[in-house]
């Protein structure tokens, strides 16, 4: 995932989310940690517009990557770290 530019935008979308906190503000009542972070705030934070964040966070969430939940009309995204640890296990032993 690491060869293409998208796949080091991806990567580096992976690597903020696991600590939130310290990459995106929090939000009004409850911080990135615990409500998870907007494909807005990552546009900001990428400096790309949010339909090419949203497109990025949608195909970590379809591979598994990300959760995602809804509250009221924003969707917010957190790494699923059970299954990266799966995945990470998978390339561990060549498939």
């Amino acid at each position: 995932m690491t060869g293409t530019p998208s796949g080091r935008m991806r990567q580096t979308i992976l690597e903020w989310l696991k600590d939130p906190p310290a990459h995106f503000p929090a939000a009004r009542h409850r911080g990135p940690a615990e409500t998870g972070v907007t494909a807005r705030a990552v546009a900001a934070k990428l400096g790309v517009p949010s339909r090419t964040a949203r497109s990025h966070l949608d195909l970590l969430t379809r591979l598994g990557l990300l959760r995602t939940h809804r509250t009221r009309c924003r969707t917010y995204y957190r790494r699923d770290e059970i299954r990266i640890a799966e995945v990470a296990r998978m390339f561990e032993k060549g498939w």
